[in-house]
């Protein structure tokens, strides 16, 4: 547990974050399953269930903050549904319908051609590619 605290406060300071108690708690919290989607309720409840006492409005912030640090990415899902990818690199998802869960599509799944070119000034920084599955009708 002191090592991956450790680490929790190391990967914060790398990225510009001050690590406070409650950020290196979530922090912990939120990689040490490795890659994975969460949204802000789903980590809120795995801190109250840890015993990290912290609001939803203190998850939502750090889970921006850290977003905004390059430590996560936002993969917006269904229109009020968030999800927060700890696996930064360039992939993509299947969204598996009436289950809510996303998973990382695999690499070579797919390839992207004739992509638009930006406007002057702008380049593309991401592009999210999500694929919507649900069980096969009979």
């Amino acid at each position: 547990m002191a090592a991956r605290h450790r680490i929790s406060e190391d990967r914060l300071r790398e990225s510009g974050l001050r690590p406070t108690r409650q950020r290196v708690a979530l922090a912990e919290l939120l990689f040490a399953k490795g890659d994975r989607h969460l949204t802000v309720e789903e980590l809120h409840d795995e801190a109250i269930e840890a015993g990290v006492p912290v609001s939803l409005a203190t998850v939502y912030n750090t889970l921006h903050q850290f977003t905004n640090a390059g430590m996560i990415r936002v993969l917006a899902v269904e229109g009020s549904k968030t999800y927060f990818d700890t696996n930064t690199s360039d992939h993509h998802h299947f969204f598996i319908e009436g289950e809510n869960q996303v998973v990382d599509m695999p690499e070579s799944s797919i390839s992207l051609t004739g992509m638009p070119t930006p406007p002057e000034g702008m380049e593309i920084a991401h592009i999210d590619v999500v694929v919507r599955l649900r069980p096969k009708r009979r």
